[in-house]
């Protein structure tokens, strides 16, 4: 096969027809469920998978909930109001915020940011970020912003004590959320979706038993450009397909970009195409519109990210198997 820019192009109507009928019998005869819950972010992964679902199932078997919290963007909820009346799926609102302030998430995040920044306060905004890994002089640390009542920026760099602690209270949030998904899944006997693409899957762009659980996930294994594709042919609306992808996680508006994966989706789509497919560095450079020693970074950091987080896929461990006795 020969690698060039287009090679993650989708037949998009023979795709959707094999991820219906996946989901149809993952939810119905694997699972033993009635339909299917998914949290809404007014993001394109989960609209795709709400559009999808309602295909496979129903619209009227699929619940669409939101679930703000003091940081969330407006944006993330009038777009998912959105993509629920152009589905005409049903829809719940769950404010998280109480939830949160009664695991103290706020009180402890800002606990860990005083660490590094000793003013930081109420009225104040943040969000963490990453150098782009084709800066040659840049190492891969977290830096917080953080963002005065006044409107004065500063930035500093995270110790790991402070980034740890910044990270394991934001992850109040995606637990939440995914607490309120089982919840309603076990109340109508549904299926809670998993809606992460195939670069959050692969590079653990989760959080371990948050956003990471599911019971099915149904683009795990398309890249974000090939969403994308579904995403027009679904008729999720342009608005949303139009929105650039966004953590909502902290205050200060943030992109997956400077938080994660510091390389624009479309190029590190075909570098982590690439790398699964034995092209080089030199060969991929130019199809990516990249220099060899950036790619070669890329590939590093693609590897990295697989194994730091690859106890985010383990299952428990276990002293023995257990194995079923049967008579």
């Amino acid at each position: 096969m020969v690698f060039s820019r287009d090679i993650l192009k989708l037949d998009p109507a023979s795709e959707v027809s094999t991820i219906v009928a996946a989901i149809r019998f993952q939810v119905g005869q694997e699972l033993k469920r009635k339909g299917a819950v998914l949290g809404l972010s007014g993001g394109i992964d989960s609209s795709v998978c709400a559009a999808l679902c309602a295909r496979a199932l129903g619209k009227d078997r699929v619940l669409g909930l939101f679930m703000p919290e003091a940081d969330s963007s407006g944006d993330s909820l009038r777009l998912g109001l959105l993509l629920t009346e152009t589905l005409g799926i049903p829809s719940c609102l769950e404010d998280i915020t109480p939830v949160l302030n009664g695991a103290r998430c706020y009180e402890r995040r800002d606990d860990a940011i005083r660490k590094v920044l000793p003013d930081f306060g109420p009225g104040w905004k943040c969000k963490i970020v990453l150098p782009g890994i084709l800066d040659e002089a840049a190492y891969a640390f977290f830096s917080i912003i953080a963002q005065s009542p006044e409107g004065v920026q500063t930035k500093a760099r995270l110790t790991l004590d402070a980034y740890l602690g910044i990270v394991a209270a934001t992850n109040f949030k995606q637990r939440t959320r995914r607490m309120m998904e089982y919840y309603h899944a076990d109340r109508l006997n549904y299926a809670v979706v998993g809606t992460p693409n195939r670069l959050e899957y692969d590079q653990g762009f989760f959080v371990k038993n948050g956003d990471g659980a599911a019971d099915f996930k149904p683009i795990a294994h398309l890249y974000k450009s090939q969403v994308y594709q579904l995403a027009e042919y679904l008729g999720v609306p342009e608005e949303i397909r139009r929105r650039p992808p966004t953590t909502d996680t902290y205050s200060l508006e943030q992109s997956q970009d400077e938080f994660y994966f510091s390389l624009p989706l479309e190029k590190l789509d075909l570098c982590l195409w690439a790398l699964g497919h034995g092209i080089s560095a030199e060969e991929a450079a130019p199809i990516v519109d990249l220099t060899q020693a950036q790619v070669d970074r890329v590939y590093s950091q693609i590897q990295a990210k697989r194994r730091s987080t690859r106890y985010l896929h383990m299952r428990p461990l276990l002293v023995r198997e257990v194995t079923e006795i049967h008579p």
